[in-house]
């Protein structure tokens, strides 16, 4: 049976830490900065935990559990 392939574009984007859970980056920390708050931009930094229906697709695109 051949190797399984990682989509490189999921592997930018999500982390599998070693309990299994997925994590992924905020949306909105790109630009407009100036007019968000500052407790805003630290809570966005933050790493958030992804859904378990999306998790699901997550880890089949990721079949090494890249991190």
């Amino acid at each position: 049976m051949p190797k399984q392939k990682t989509r490189k574009a999921a592997a930018k984007r999500f982390i599998i830490k070693k309990s299994g859970t997925v994590m992924r980056r905020h949306a909105k920390l790109r630009h407009l900065l100036e007019w968000k708050s500052t407790s805003q931009r630290r809570r966005l930094k933050r790493k958030s935990v992804v859904s378990p229906s999306d998790a699901h697709r997550v880890r089949q695109m990721l079949p090494g559990g890249a991190n």
